[in-house]
């Protein structure tokens, strides 16, 4: 439905909208019980086998982040059979992370020989040459935390690589790879850009600020919100 822009800041949102896109951000991020503890304390219906998909995306995203890849890239496969497969890159990072491991853990000559094996076939593949020449110098260092390349090492880097995988595996479920949360702070923001844009033309400027504080305002509760149940 159409709205006109200068009764924006008249547009109610909802107690079940802010509900739905809370729940969104606790499935999506594997929050299981307090998932359990919102949709009791609110009424909501459950998605059927959220639980169960929630209790293997979250143990294969732990997997990731805590170094142990191998398992993580079994439990996708389980999953999601055809993902890697099909997802080149998400495979190469998740490869990647195990060549890191075996570094860190000073098993350079496992790590050559897993490197020969499983990423030498990605060097065919130009937009992974440089990526490859960043990891395979990791065994230049007897130190590679101190080593240039010290962010692959990172536990940042790792819960990237995880995320990229939880999004897959949400889409390979037809599932949305994007929370809804995150997708109101994107409209948002494109919000905020056409209120400076209608400022500078001063048309329906009033409207849209209306919206934005009003949409600002409702994110923020919702963040508050997610912040105290979790």
């Amino acid at each position: 439905m159409d709205v006109d822009p200068s009764n924006y800041d008249q547009l109610a949102i909802s107690e079940n909208d802010t509900h739905d896109v809370v729940l969104s951000y606790l499935v999506h991020n594997c929050y299981i019980e307090t998932v359990e503890t919102f949709v009791a304390s609110t009424g909501m219906k459950q998605p059927a086998d959220c639980n169960d998909d929630m209790e293997k995306r979250k143990s294969i995203y732990h997997c990731v982040v805590e170094g142990n890849v191998l398992k993580a890239i079994e439990l996708t496969e389980q999953l999601a059979n055809d993902l890697l497969e099909k997802s080149k890159d998400l495979h190469f990072d998740l490869l990647s992370l195990r060549f890191v491991e075996l570094v860190c853990s000073r098993k350079c000559t496992e790590a050559l020989e897993f490197a020969q094996t499983n990423l030498t076939p990605f060097g065919k593949v130009e937009k992974y040459v440089a990526k490859l020449e960043d990891f395979m110098a990791l065994l230049a260092y007897e130190d590679p935390d101190k080593s240039p390349m010290f962010h692959l090492l990172s536990k940042d880097y790792r819960q990237q690589v995880a995320d990229s995988l939880n999004r897959a595996i949400l889409a390979h479920s037809n599932l949305p790879s994007y929370t809804a949360m995150e997708r109101l702070i994107q409209q948002t923001t494109a919000v905020r850009q056409s209120i400076s844009e209608d400022n500078a033309k001063n048309k329906h400027a009033d409207g849209f600020v209306g919206f934005y504080i009003a949409v600002t305002k409702a994110i923020g509760d919702m963040v508050s919100f997610v912040a105290h149940v979790q």
